[in-house]
């Protein structure tokens, strides 16, 4: 999955959001299990991916307290 930067996430809707938030969770575990068994490729795409993660929770917490101020 490709890293996602805050103009791409701005340009979706609260949907894709939600779909591409449980895609990386669910990719970030594999990776972990994998990290374990000592087979992960590029251990520093673990980092992007929660770095994503923490992308998308903060632009669904900007949206919801715009929508609050309406």
């Amino acid at each position: 999955m490709a890293i996602l930067k805050m103009k791409k996430l701005r340009e979706m809707n609260d949907k894709e959001i939600d779909e591409k938030m449980k895609e990386l969770r669910l990719e970030i575990s594999k990776d972990r299990a994998s990290s374990e068994i000592g087979t992960v490729k590029n251990p520093g795409r673990i980092k992007e991916m929660r770095r994503t993660v923490a992308r998308i929770i903060f632009e669904k917490t900007r949206r919801s307290k715009k929508e609050v101020k309406k």
